[in-house]
């Protein structure tokens, strides 16, 4: 079974990125850290229940990349926006054996004393256009305990794609605040903040 973990918003830069968050939701985020195996960095934001809400673009200061970067960054332009959402799993392995889609092959990461693994395609582009989640597996500690409490929860993430269904039916998700919807491709998030409900593009 897959849980929700974070959602990410890319951006052309990382201040994009988090200016695009603090003016949709009216919070502040707090500084994250650096994933050298992908050359990407970000900026975070804790939700509720144990998620949080990941800002992230590719680091210009970071090594030439010898693959493509996670979240399709490679091919990223436009505005920034909410671009993928991940979920967790206890067995890692197992799930990606099950899952008939091509979800990727898991890479092990590593900032600080965090640890876990991502699956990520070769090309760096996720089933259906993008929307299919991310799947990871946390080795030990997990930054949401970590962050601040803004007053901010996850009220709804809606997943639309032309083939909505066939992609939920995919996955071994039961969590109410994620709902498919037959549509255009992209993602959108209510969340509740201090400042009332807020929606993230």
């Amino acid at each position: 079974m897959l849980a929700l973990d974070h959602i990410a918003v890319a951006g052309t830069t990382l201040a994009a990125a988090v200016d695009h968050v603090e003016a949709a939701l009216g919070v502040p985020l707090q500084p994250g850290g650096k994933h050298a195996h992908f050359a990407t960095h970000n900026s975070l934001l804790g939700l509720a229940e144990g998620l949080y809400l990941e800002a992230i673009a590719t680091n210009p200061a970071a090594q030439p990349q010898q693959r493509p970067r996670w979240f399709d960054l490679d091919r990223f332009s436009g505005p920034a926006r909410l671009a993928c959402w991940i979920c967790r799993s206890e067995d890692l392995d197992t799930t990606l054996a099950q899952i008939s889609a091509d979800a990727g092959q898991p890479v092990a990461l590593a900032r600080g004393d965090l640890r876990w693994q991502m699956a990520v395609p070769l090309s760096g582009v996720l089933p259906f256009d993008n929307r299919f989640p991310a799947l990871m597996q946390w080795h030990g500690a997990h930054p949401a305990a970590r962050l601040t409490n803004r007053g901010c929860a996850l009220r709804r993430l809606i997943v639309s794609h032309p083939e909505a269904r066939a992609l939920r039916d995919l996955l071994p998700l039961r969590d109410p605040r994620v709902a498919f919807e037959t549509g255009e491709s992209g993602l959108l998030a209510e969340i509740d903040t201090p400042h009332g409900l807020r929606i993230l593009r």
